[in-house]
């Protein structure tokens, strides 16, 4: 008889997936969120998205605008939920000066990659990114088809 693993669930809650192909990710940062207890029962729940969210940095202080987190029936009955509040972000004095730096620069900008959970935390994957240019989108679909290829070659000759 073979036992079988338990199923560990994903710690990723939401992922912003065409961030990868809009933008060259130079540098990544994590950030701890602030969050309200019904949005917190709602990210167990994964009822977050992430598409065409951003980081703003405004005072020293770093805010994630656009951010789509939906309320639970269950949970939310005695507070009025905003679903697209902007967010906080917890940084170090440090890494905030860092981003404001880049953010300066032309062709830089912000954006979060991730939310997922780290112990009972929920943190924030956020990167400095620029834009790609449309032959940059279509080399790196190129390169993703040529690697699926080959990995059917590969399963063809194999078995």
């Amino acid at each position: 008889m073979s036992k079988k693993k338990p199923k560990v669930p994903s710690n990723t809650i939401a992922q912003n997936k065409k961030a990868r192909h809009e933008y060259h990710i130079e540098e990544k940062f994590e950030a701890g969120v602030a969050l309200a207890g019904w949005e917190v029962k709602s990210l167990r729940a994964g009822k977050a998205q992430l598409t065409d969210t951003y980081v703003l940095v405004r005072n020293q202080e770093v805010w994630l605008l656009g951010s789509h987190i939906t309320p639970l029936n269950t949970a939310s009955t005695h507070v009025i939920a905003d679903p697209t509040r902007t967010r906080k972000l917890l940084l170090k004095k440090r890494e905030i000066a860092r981003i404001f730096g880049k953010i300066q620069q032309k062709g830089q900008t912000c954006i979060p990659l991730a939310l997922y959970w780290k112990g009972n935390k929920i943190k924030c994957e956020i990167a400095l990114v620029t834009g790609k240019k449309l032959h940059d989108k279509r080399a790196t679909e190129k390169d993703r088809d040529w690697n699926r290829q080959k990995a059917r070659i590969v399963r063809a000759h194999a078995g």
